[in-house]
């Protein structure tokens, strides 16, 4: 007979707080969708935005999209775990849904960027950074174009800081390859760092004021 879950000889019911981050157009929209085709049960938390809408984007269910004045507002309310400025959008983490996950005893998976990862990382240093990583600098730049949403200047800007935010890899606990036509084993990579920290002799303790 196996262990039961849960129990001193079976895996760890401690919700994990998942941080997955990596420069932009590496396919952290597409890995995590993909993980919700395969119904992984992880809550997916959806990051707030002021940017506007992509075509075939649904609001509140790809992003929560705002105006300025409402992500004003919340950061002065305190309702986000995080928040940033990023190529003149903000984007930000909305503080109560990860906490109610959390406090449902749902691993719970938060989409960032960099420097909302290393934000979160001084808040909450027990939660679980992967950092999604592109192939190379020069395959990213080919994503961005198919993209169709960069002009040349911002592209190149992008280009740029991607470059400088793959310097930040000692802030992550774990790296996953994003290869072209390989979603579904960076799916499972994904999958495999969860159940590592599931199997943990001292489970992770997520503290969420």
């Amino acid at each position: 007979m196996s262990p039961r879950r849960g129990s001193p000889l079976g895996p760890s019911k401690k919700s994990l707080l998942i941080i997955l981050s990596g420069p932009s157009g590496v396919g952290k929209d597409a890995l995590l969708n993909r993980m919700k085709e395969l119904k992984y049960p992880v809550e997916y938390i959806t990051t707030l935005t002021t940017r506007p809408r992509r075509a075939g984007e649904r609001n509140h269910i790809d992003y929560h999209f705002t105006v300025p004045k409402k992500f004003q507002e919340m950061i002065k309310q305190g309702e986000l775990l995080e928040y940033a400025n990023v190529y003149g959008n903000w984007y930000g983490v909305p503080k109560q849904a990860v906490k109610q996950a959390l406090n449902n005893g749902q691993d719970t998976i938060v989409k960032v960027d960099i420097q909302g990862a290393a934000s979160i990382k001084k808040m909450v240093p027990q939660a679980v950074f992967i950092f999604l990583m592109p192939p190379s600098i020069e395959e990213l730049g080919v994503r961005l174009k198919k993209r169709h949403t960069e002009v040349s200047f911002n592209l190149n800007v992008r280009m740029q800081t991607a470059a400088e935010e793959i310097k930040q890899l000692s802030l992550f606990d774990y790296v996953v390859y994003s290869q072209r036509d390989e979603i579904n084993r960076a799916a499972a990579d994904i999958i495999a760092v969860i159940t590592a920290e599931k199997c943990r002799v001292n489970p992770r303790e997520i503290n969420l004021d």
